[in-house]
């Protein structure tokens, strides 16, 4: 196999014209030139130098190899040039997931901020699916996901940032007689038909424990499944909800909305980053963004 240090030795030398020109430049003496020579000669089977006059000059093989030499070094040049670039932040792929709850008050700010302060690197955003929220970036899929909960057993190589905690309150029909107060005691929905507006999972999951907490189970009779379609049919007398505050992105005529308490559901909503992804500029300055997202009242 050719090595290619000494194809660069070579390099010079034939730039040179000589060894001892070649020795001089490269701060090597004209013996340790000479033997880097002999030995790429061997390993390319065949010679490299021949002389002319007092120097040398390559031979067809050597002007092969020399020309190989110039090429290999425009390319660690530019690969140089490629880390520095990705180290600075100015280029690279940033990879987000994240749930929809999350897309309007968290994730469009801090991306915005992003392309602004990193205009060369390339964002590839997805929803994910909130039952599995940190497979993705585990097996190095996503840099970063935002995440309902995830700190209790953060996977090997994610760190887990708390963003927010987003408290869950009750939607009543805008006619519904608990309407006219301001607070209600999660106890005091325990009689009324309730309308899912999250599925199973870690959303549904503080919503259920505050109810037991409560002393009750509540009576699904509607399964809407998203919040927009829940307060559609909150609105239409089927039943009452309790959703996150950030589910309540739009208004709806139909329906009041009131703070829940004794207890108050409450979720958290984490950043959960990949390790090694810290190093890219532009993943700080997206757990930045996310922060200063979150931090807005």
């Amino acid at each position: 196999m050719i090595d290619v240090r000494r194809m660069q030795v070579l390099r010079a030398v034939v730039s040179s014209g000589s060894v001892t020109a070649a020795a001089a430049n490269l701060g090597y003496t004209p013996s340790a030139v000479s033997q880097q020579i002999a030995t790429l000669e061997r390993e390319a089977g065949i010679a490299l130098l021949e002389r002319a006059g007092r120097g040398v000059r390559p031979t067809e093989a050597g002007r092969l190899l020399t020309e190989h030499a110039a090429t290999i070094s425009r390319n660690v040049a530019e690969a140089e040039t490629a880390l520095a670039e990705l180290r600075a932040g100015r280029t690279g792929r940033l990879s987000i997931r994240y749930f929809a709850t999350v897309g309007a008050r968290l994730v469009a700010p801090a991306v915005a901020r992003v392309r602004r302060e990193h205009p060369g690197v390339r964002i590839d955003l997805r929803l994910h699916d909130p039952e599995d929220p940190l497979g993705e970036v585990a097996d190095g899929r996503a840099d970063l996901a935002l995440v309902i909960g995830g700190t209790e057993e953060p996977a090997p190589g994610v760190r887990t940032v708390h963003l927010l905690d987003d408290a869950y309150v009750a939607v009543l029909p805008a006619d519904h007689p608990l309407a006219a107060k301001r607070v209600l005691d999660l106890a005091d929905l325990a009689e009324e038909p309730w309308v899912g507006s999250e599925p199973p999972g870690p959303c549904l999951e503080p919503v259920l424990q505050a109810c037991a907490a409560a002393g009750f189970s509540p009576d699904f009779v509607v399964d809407g499944q998203d919040h927009a379609t829940a307060r559609g049919f909150v609105a239409a007398g089927l039943g009452v909800a309790v959703m996150p505050r950030l589910g309540l992105s739009s208004r709806h005529p139909g329906v009041v909305v009131r703070r829940v308490r004794r207890p108050e559901p409450v979720r958290t909503v984490h950043a959960a980053v990949r390790e090694t992804a810290l190093a890219h500029p532009a993943v700080r300055g997206l757990l930045d963004a996310l922060r200063e997202a979150a931090d807005r009242p």
